[in-house]
């Protein structure tokens, strides 16, 4: 198991709609971490698995205090909440004021994150939403600790040019000496495309030019279909067949490719127990659990929507 940070350059390119989807078809137990130092989305568009809101208090707010002490992996189911339908989730700060509360706690998060994966009672892998990663953000300390840091992108010209740049600097400041042996460094970073599926295998070409060109040591490791409709189911705000929008189906070949390229380091034989798209939303079907789909929000034709509402972040 892993921990696998999500992050963008500039802008909401849907870098918590890439979490969210992405977890709710991951292979294996999976807890979202909102680290965002500006702040999560998830408290304020969300709701509990009890259907109240999320308590903003209990998450990373309340890890700090903890983390002061020294944080045992396991210890971070105690501040996590599960969403509508089922999806854990470590809530975000409230506003970015209180990031200062957490300064020099963002490596022993790193550790944490990392090492649930080892825990005998309760092994998870972590995808964190860690926001925008440009300037002096603290949440880069998250990244040493990561198997594998996901650059979300769309696809507009300027947008494409900001991701190599950044996956060139993040190389150089993750990997250190030559870039052009950064692919063979830990952690690994990839870019994420959030692209029309008809033009992505396409542009997947092209980026990867550029990232070569540049020496960033990065590759495209998949795409994300640009599908407002199914962000809308994820979000709660639309009823449907989630499991068979084009954000949910394109989230499944992402990890299933992840796991074909990266699986073998990450697998913890003792959690090995559930395929890729088979742990979903409560409804328990021949062997596999629902619709491939977890998370929260919304009731649909057998899934359970995410509850975090479009593509904006």
């Amino acid at each position: 198991m892993a921990l696998i940070a999500l992050a963008a350059d500039k802008g909401s390119p849907g870098v918590t709609t890439a979490a969210v989807a992405l977890a709710a078809v991951w292979p294996r137990r999976v807890l979202v971490a909102e680290t965002d130092p500006a702040g999560g989305d998830l408290v304020y568009r969300s709701a509990a698995a009890h259907g109240g809101p999320l308590n903003p208090n209990t998450g990373m707010l309340s890890i700090a205090a903890t983390a002061r002490r020294g944080l045992v992996p396991d210890q971070l189911w105690d501040h996590t909440q599960p969403l509508a339908g089922g999806l854990e989730v470590l809530v975000g700060l409230g506003v970015a004021e209180q990031a200062a509360g957490l300064a020099g706690l963002w490596p022993t998060l790193g550790r944490a994150f990392s090492q649930l994966a080892d825990s005998p009672h309760a092994p998870a892998d972590v995808i964190a939403d860690c926001g925008r990663v440009s300037g002096d953000t603290p949440a880069v300390e998250l990244f040493p600790q990561a198997a594998l840091v996901l650059l979300v992108s769309r696809t507009e010209p300027e947008a494409i040019a900001r991701v190599r740049d950044r996956a060139a600097a993040l190389s150089a400041k993750l990997h250190g000496g030559s870039r052009g042996a950064a692919s063979l460094a830990t952690p690994l970073i990839g870019v994420l495309l959030i692209a029309d599926p008809s033009t992505s295998a396409k542009l997947v070409h092209q980026v990867n030019d550029m990232l070569m060109a540049a020496q960033t040591g990065a590759r495209v490791v998949g795409t994300l279909a640009d599908d407002p409709a199914g962000a809308d189911q994820l979000a709660g705000r639309k009823r449907g067949r989630l499991d068979k929008s084009m954000l949910i189906r394109s989230a499944r070949k992402v990890t299933v490719d992840l796991y074909q390229q990266y699986g073998a380091a990450w697998a913890n034989p003792a959690a090995g127990t559930h395929g890729v798209g088979t742990h979903g939303a409560g409804t328990h079907g021949a062997g596999t659990h629902g619709a491939g789909t977890h998370g929260a929000g919304t009731h649909g034709a057998g899934t359970h929507g995410a509850g975090t509402h479009g593509a904006g972040r």
